[in-house]
């Protein structure tokens, strides 16, 4: 039977994994940044900067996947286009979502400044927290101006199934950014130590020559030269803007329920303790490392399931979609056992306070069940965008999230004093909710396709 299964699927195994390969490791050197920031921090700046660390990625993430998913919406246009083998729409679409992201890059840097930085000190946090935390929000909210011109042209190559450019720069830009953070943080070659600060400032530098390099791959690829024919200023119509954010908007929401629901767990943890803060944000790191995988896969499988849309061949839709659930579902098997197994040894690469370790070590055991549902759920979010279906993926997420995770949550962890678990629990709860109304929604939506 598994072999007859394995005959089944064995060709979209192939097709997905060779195109979802570059995309994971692109995603998992954008995760790898903020990773970074917190071994960097946790070994050379200490627990309260490293705290900091956890404060500022859960509310800069929150804005941060506004941006991310309005460029989001670009790529299953552009899959489904390719499908068409329509090339003139795809430079138009990318005119478009250029002037779209540039504007949410501008307009989220402001918010920041004026918003978030303006209330940080409201949320009972830590005062040293805030302390460390302000000027690292400051460079990371500045950074995401070149950000979002990086990821405009990464999501149109990706969307043409153009992946491995994007993987290179990213491992680049991670390499780049670990060198000076570790100079920026520590103090080295004459300069000061500039602790929290220094990951800002390297995390800035990294994005921009990320942006750069990525922008003069595209314009000069001859692999794109006759889609860039229609890249101009007079092909920028209100109607086609409409279009990029009738889907991108529903999954800036996607992202924004998620990422909040994970923020507002940070900022409960962070009245429990910084210790219990900077635990969690050992535990989530690692997490969502992984995530970043299944993450991988799931914009490919969007790519894939667009390309079939495009092309009206909703049979081979259905069975490549499958085939993406079984790769993330092993592959989630796998990193649970792994998170399990060395769940102590894990949270001492980040630290070398006892105490954060033990309180790791079980938020660790509890993410080998959080990973498989994390995995799924995210991998049928990005199925259902390959076919432009993102509105009511969008209320479920909310419905997992907000009206059942965090408020769960809250009363486990808070009201019935299980901690920092109990908020995990929660959040457990929440994912499995998600994962398995974003499956039936997937097998309703592609039966109802092949009929």
């Amino acid at each position: 039977m598994p072999f007859t299964l394995f005959d089944k699927y064995k060709q979209h195994y192939k097709d997905n994994l060779i195109l979802a390969g570059p995309i994971v490791v692109s995603q998992i050197g954008h995760m790898a940044t903020h990773i970074a920031d917190s071994i960097i921090v946790g070994h050379f700046a200490g627990t309260k900067p490293l705290a900091a660390v956890s404060l500022v990625n859960s509310l800069f993430m929150m804005i941060l996947v506004i941006g991310m998913g309005l460029a989001y919406g670009l790529t299953p246009l552009i899959a489904q286009a390719q499908g068409r083998l329509d090339k003139t729409i795809c430079g138009k679409l990318l005119a478009n979502s250029l002037v779209i992201n540039c504007l949410s890059g501008v307009i989220l840097f402001l918010g920041i400044n004026f918003g978030t930085l303006a209330f940080i000190d409201q949320l009972g946090q830590d005062t040293e927290v805030v302390a460390h935390a302000k000027p690292y929000l400051f460079y990371l909210s500045i950074s995401i101006i070149p950000l979002m011109v990086f990821q405009t042209f990464k999501q149109f190559a990706e969307g043409l199934g153009f992946t491995y450019q994007a993987m290179r720069i990213s491992i680049i830009g991670n390499v780049i950014n670990i060198i000076l953070g570790i100079i920026f943080v520590k103090g080295m070659f004459g300069i000061n130590p500039m602790g929290v600060k220094g990951v800002g400032l390297s995390t800035l530098i990294d994005r921009i020559i990320m942006a750069i390099i990525m922008v003069f791959y595209v314009i000069k690829s001859s692999h794109f030269s006759l889609y860039l024919e229609a890249f101009k200023l007079q092909y920028i119509k209100v109607q086609r803007i409409k279009e990029l954010i009738r889907i991108g908007a529903p999954v800036a929401l996607q992202y924004i329920f998620e990422i909040s629901a994970f923020s507002g767990a940070v900022l409960i943890i962070g009245m429990i303790s910084a210790d219990a803060q900077a635990a969690h944000q050992i535990a989530i790191s690692l997490a969502a490392l992984t995530y970043m995988v299944a993450s991988g896969v799931a914009s490919a499988a969007t790519i894939k399931t667009g390309n079939f849309f495009g092309k009206k061949n909703f049979f081979d839709l259905r069975r490549s979609a499958i085939a993406s659930y079984h790769v993330v579902i092993i592959f989630m098997t796998i990193t649970a056992i792994v998170f399990v197994t060395f769940n102590g040894f894990l949270p001492k690469l980040y630290t070398s306070d006892n105490t954060v370790i033990v309180i790791a070590s079980q938020l660790l055991i509890i993410a080998g069940l959080f990973q498989l549902f994390d995995g799924t759920q995210v991998l049928g979010l990005g199925v259902l965008r390959g076919i432009g279906d993102v509105n009511i993926p969008t209320f479920i997420t909310f419905l997992s999230y907000w009206v059942l995770g965090i408020p769960l949550g809250y009363y486990l962890g808070i009201s019935l004093n299980l901690g920092v678990n109990g908020i995990w629990y929660g959040l457990t709860i929440g994912l499995l909710t998600a994962s398995i109304l974003l499956f039936f929604r997937f097998q309703s939506r592609t039966k109802k396709l092949n009929k």
